[in-house]
């Protein structure tokens, strides 16, 4: 099998560029119906999805939400902009966080901004945190270019070309793996010591 790790890389990065949230302003203003509220994300998420039959969400998975209080419940079985936002909010931690996590993460913007009656609103605390993600694009693809030219260079005492090209498509993977889970330690970390906040 041969792999072109270049034609791999570039796939990366320029998936990267087109990295982009839904802003506040594309939810409607009105509030929705839970099958209202699964259309429009399966819409806008449509693009996030590896495999054409996954599900980005469900009428479970919302209830699913709720009876874990990562959601409040629907008003007159009707969901509000804030609903959306908080289901967009699970939407991306899901891939890296347990049910229990979220939970703690979550717990004080439910408390405190959902209703919109804190200092600023839910949208607000949204787009500020997604404005700041888009910042990190470019110096992650650095980062990925990065650990690319690392994984280049091994195995070059392999004499075999495609032997050599896949342990360093392997070592690729490994470099951005060991990244991830760096990441996912420390964030377990911070949400740990959110959660004894919480208790005490």
């Amino acid at each position: 099998m041969t792999i072109d790790t270049n034609d791999i890389l570039n796939s990366i990065l320029e998936s990267l560029d087109h990295v982009d949230y839904i802003r506040p302003e594309e939810i409607p203003n009105i509030d929705l119906y839970m099958d209202q509220v699964t259309t429009f994300m399966n819409d806008h998420f449509a693009s996030t999805k590896r495999y054409s039959d996954d599900k980005i969400l469900t009428k479970t998975m919302i209830n699913n939400y709720t009876k874990n209080n990562l959601l409040p419940p629907s008003i007159k079985k009707k969901y509000s902009k804030e609903h959306v936002l908080l289901l967009i909010l699970i939407y991306y931690f899901k891939s890296i966080l347990s049910i229990k996590d979220i939970e703690t993460v979550l717990t004080p913007l439910r408390e405190k901004y959902f209703p919109g009656e804190g200092e600023i609103s839910l949208a607000d605390l949204y787009r500020e945190v997604c404005e700041m993600e888009k910042s990190r694009i470019e110096p992650m693809k650095d980062s990925v270019r990065e650990a690319y030219e690392k994984s280049l260079s091994s195995f070059s005492d392999i004499s075999d070309t495609d032997d050599q090209n896949e342990l360093r498509m392997f070592t690729f993977l490994c470099s951005l793996s060991f990244d991830v889970y760096l990441k996912k330690m420390m964030i377990e970390k911070i949400i740990d010591s959110m959660a004894s906040a919480e208790e005490e």
